[in-house]
């Protein structure tokens, strides 16, 4: 059987930092932080799934602790500690079905596991 995400020709996912204000335009919006965000409420984060399964091991999160020295090593373990995580197919399931936002609370905006998540899922389908 093929899966709605196999015949998509672009997945629609985004990545927002869970601080920022819930939009209905975000779609379906999943925290991917093993960890809640800092000081934010449920109401706040508006979250429609926790995944925190699918976030970095603690022990790759602590070492990489946002370091851009380590970005391109953190890029490939966190891909490899991906290639053997269900919840991969569980945001897929969820791409599938309309837009994607994928929620972290890194204040890196361009060097967090959400958009390693991001590009990994779009190189998926």
């Amino acid at each position: 059987m093929i899966k709605a995400y196999e015949v998509l020709t672009e997945m629609d996912i985004q990545i927002k930092r869970a601080y920022e204000s819930a939009d209905p335009a975000d779609g379906c919006r999943v925290l991917v932080d093993r960890l809640w965000p800092r000081g934010r409420t449920k109401e706040q984060v508006a979250c429609d799934l926790w995944l925190k399964e699918i976030a970095p091991t603690a022990d790759l999160r602590k070492w990489f602790n946002h370091d851009h020295a380590k970005w391109a090593e953190f890029e490939q373990c966190y891909r490899d500690e991906l290639s053997a995580n269900p919840g991969v197919k569980t945001l897929l399931d969820k791409a599938a079905e309309g837009k994607l936002t994928l929620l972290y609370g890194a204040h890196d905006t361009e060097c967090n596991q959400a958009v390693v998540l991001r590009d990994y899922l779009l190189a998926q389908h």
